[in-house]
């Protein structure tokens, strides 16, 4: 790119997307009639922007309603400029933006947007090969214990703080749900893709302390230590507790 069309097509780009559309309009100025068109440009990526996150995000959308959500774009872009290439990844940071503002029920609505982020990431998340239950059968009893596991990479384990997930199934499967607002209620949500679909359950301690662990690499004997230890009163029946979990996880097609 030669030395002075780089710093026209900065100039351009910050009056295109910036607050300020100064930059731009000097430039267009010296062509007839081309000045104008900057105001159309300017809102049709807007509105572009705002699209996307209503995409990655079709239930918080929902719940405020078009006024309310444009206007947290309009927000959240003012503040957090797209910096990549790839318009998917733009509002990777809209959950914090929404906990850290001041609109009403904001860490219920946070926890919202983070959930909804999170199933998307696990449909571009890397592919891998899924440990099934025909793979594990085929290694000798004695292997078992200290077969390398881990969690798949289109896999995650998502912490929240409210019970938002009633509100999300009613509201995706009817746009006019009736619902009630989330209760405050600390627990966690595995999210994956399996094939091409994306799934999610909500686990308990137990579970989720075991899939932090897979989450680092482990093994079958590691679980049965770490389910022991985060359960001393049970810890007889840890094996049986992990058992059921790698049964559940090989279905699920989330180890590797």
């Amino acid at each position: 790119m030669s030395g002075s069309l780089e710093p026209m097509l900065r100039a351009f780009t910050r009056g295109l997307t910036g607050d300020d559309p100064a930059p731009a309009l000097a430039l267009l100025r010296p062509l007839r009639g081309r000045a104008p068109l900057l105001g159309v440009y300017r809102h049709a990526y807007r509105a572009r922007m705002s699209a996307a996150l209503r995409d990655n995000h079709p239930v918080l959308h929902r719940v405020l309603g078009d006024e309310a959500f444009d206007a947290l774009a309009a927000d959240y872009l003012a503040a957090h400029p797209s910096q990549r290439a790839s318009i998917r990844w733009f509002g990777d940071g809209l959950a914090e933006a929404i906990a850290m503002g001041g609109m009403p029920h904001a860490a219920a609505l946070a926890d919202l947007a983070r959930f909804e982020w999170t199933l998307g990431q696990v449909l571009d998340d890397p592919d891998a090969p899924a440990l099934d239950a025909q793979t594990l059968q085929s290694q000798p009893p004695e292997a078992w214990a200290t077969l390398p596991l881990r969690l798949h990479p289109a896999a995650r384990l998502l912490a929240l703080d409210w019970d938002i997930t009633p509100l999300w199934q009613a509201l995706q499967a009817d746009e006019q749900a009736q619902t009630a607002q989330p209760a405050a209620r600390p627990h966690q949500v595995l999210v994956w893709r399996q094939g091409l679909a994306r799934h999610w359950r909500i686990v308990d301690e137990d579970e989720a302390q075991l899939l932090h662990t897979l989450a680092e690499g482990t093994s079958i004997g590691a679980l049965c230590t770490v389910a022991a230890a985060h359960s001393p009163d049970a810890a007889d029946a840890a094996p049986a507790r992990v058992a059921a979990s790698l049964h559940r996880w090989l279905a699920d097609g989330v180890l590797t």
